[in-house]
């Protein structure tokens, strides 16, 4: 057998004979485990030794039971096509679960039987089976009933979205506004004077936040902001024929971007420097793939879920809630549909930084 190889066992390791083998305690090897600060540098290095040269995996339902955690986290999944899914969501899933495995939990997904409008009954049942610690919730909508429900069972939780003023603040989200203005600023440096904006679903608080923040950043920069009735290639046909034509377009996601891509080339034109700059937003994998690539708002999933997981592990653990939600900066990722950055000292804005997004609150330290 190769020097330091785990040796081949008939039977799982108990914490006695990783003890014995360490030759200290069971509770020393149990602070090993679950509180390492009170056990001393050199025996700590002993025992974890000893762990990874036996093999021993603690027993996690006989933990749950003693401790009541079940270090599990439950994931309300958004109903989607199969066929056709939301790359944003299922991009935060993966971080979700990356998040969470980073911190030795496990992430449960459900969702209501197809059809049902009302989450509230599988709530119930995933909570009263005690197979969760908390609950993830996102796309929270306006005063979201979910959120009221799951506050008044007293279940820890958090949601990617911002919750209603009257509502639990156990919410992170980006600045959609901010991120907005920060893609005019960037169509302005590079001399477009009528951007034209693209958006959908306006009940949607991102999407009408998005919408807020072009319109004022483009009244305070002096633009001409121009915006078709309704999305669609077509809208965006007429509004380029139209005696405003905008030689900018900010589309309010990804998908819709590909509407002024198709309508920009449908009227002989072309997309990029020297034609009509188009922005997306979300940074979806579509976007490297277009011809040119996409300009667009970079989401940073990794770190809404990882605050999100920790924001949850405090609720779990006793700790006092933060008051507020929590507000992380995105990333504008330029490419060759909206042309070149603007150069550092240029007209991107005050306090940002060219292809990023400052966020509302700048944190401790923040130097412009």
């Amino acid at each position: 057998m190769p020097a330091g190889a785990p040796r081949p066992r008939r039977g799982a390791t108990t914490i006695e004979e990783v003890a014995r083998a360490a030759g200290v305690s069971r509770q020393t090897v149990s602070n090993a485990l679950n509180a390492p600060h009170r056990v001393r540098p050199a025996t700590l290095e002993r025992v974890t030794a000893t762990i990874r040269e036996l093999g021993y995996q603690p027993d996690q339902s006989a933990r749950s039971l003693r401790s009541g955690a079940r270090r599990t986290v439950g994931y309300l999944v958004p109903v989607d096509d199969p066929h056709d899914p939301n790359p944003l969501m299922a991009g935060f899933l993966e971080a979700l679960v990356d998040a969470a495995g980073e911190q030795g939990l496990r992430v449960l997904l459900f969702r209501p039987p197809r059809g049902a409008a009302d989450p509230a009954a599988a709530i119930d049942e995933l909570v009263a089976a005690r197979q969760v610690d908390g609950l993830v919730l996102a796309d929270v909508l306006a005063e979201d009933a979910r959120i009221d429900h799951v506050a008044r069972l007293g279940v820890p939780f958090v949601a990617f979205g911002r919750t209603g003023p009257a509502q639990p603040q156990h919410w992170v989200d980006i600045a959609n506004d901010a991120a907005m203005a920060a893609v005019v600023r960037h169509l302005a440096a590079l001399g477009h004077r009528r951007i034209g904006y693209l958006g959908a679903a306006e009940d949607l608080p991102w999407m009408a936040a998005r919408r807020a923040g072009f319109l004022a950043e483009a009244r305070r920069l002096g633009l001409s902001a121009v915006m078709p009735p309704r999305p669609g290639p077509a809208a965006v046909r007429a509004l380029l024929r139209g005696p405003e034509r905008p030689t900018a377009v900010a589309a309010g996601s990804d998908l819709l971007a590909l509407d002024a891509y198709e309508a920009v080339r449908a009227e002989g034109l072309t997309v990029g420097p020297g034609g009509v700059a188009v922005t997306g937003f979300h940074d979806t994998p579509l976007c490297r793939h277009l011809h040119p690539a996409l300009t667009s708002v970079r989401l940073p999933l990794g770190t809404i879920a990882a605050a999100l997981v920790g924001r949850l592990l405090d609720q779990v653990r006793g700790a006092e809630a933060p008051p507020e939600g929590l507000e992380v900066p995105t990333e504008l990722v330029v490419r060759g549909s909206s042309g070149s950055a603007p150069a550092p000292g240029g007209s991107s804005g005050p306090g940002v930084q060219p292809g990023l997004v400052a966020p509302r609150r700048p944190p401790r330290g923040w130097v412009p």
